[in-house]
């Protein structure tokens, strides 16, 4: 990974009968509030984004995943920020809204229904496209 990349993120996109795991980032929350996203989050020192992708969603969804294999679906490198994603379409638990700090609310869509949200990434709808049918 680039030095120069300040901050690295993995997220998930949990597909389930052709619909998308949103979460609703908290208006509280310093960067990106009020936007639905892609659970995740920033990497620790140290960890693959695989490693965090794991970690993430156990925390904020209370999902346990293996860590997927292959590619990321996703990448973008914006200024200081790395971001990939992560197709997830089998998990261990329930999905629910275990970091209701950091989310207020979390709910699953279709493409025609995420695509109307206030959306965290301009490459989401694209990215619901080709992953979802």
């Amino acid at each position: 990974m680039d030095q120069a990349v300040g901050h690295q993120v993995s997220c998930g996109l949990l597909v389930r009968a052709g619909r998308v795991l949103l979460v609703h980032r908290s208006p509280t929350k310093p960067s990106h509030p009020n936007v639905w996203d892609l659970p995740g989050g920033h990497r620790q020192p140290g960890e693959s984004g695989r490693q965090a992708l794991v970690r993430e969603l156990r925390e904020e969804l209370n999902v346990a995943i293996s860590p997927p294999a292959g590619s990321a679906v996703h990448t973008r490198r914006d200024g200081g920020l790395f971001v990939e994603v992560w197709r997830i379409d089998d998990w261990d638990g329930d999905v629910v809204n275990a970091a209701p700090d950091e989310h207020d609310e979390i709910a699953w869509f279709s493409v025609d229904e995420a695509n109307t949200l206030d959306l965290a990434d301009r490459d989401y709808p694209a990215l619901f496209a080709r992953m979802l049918p």
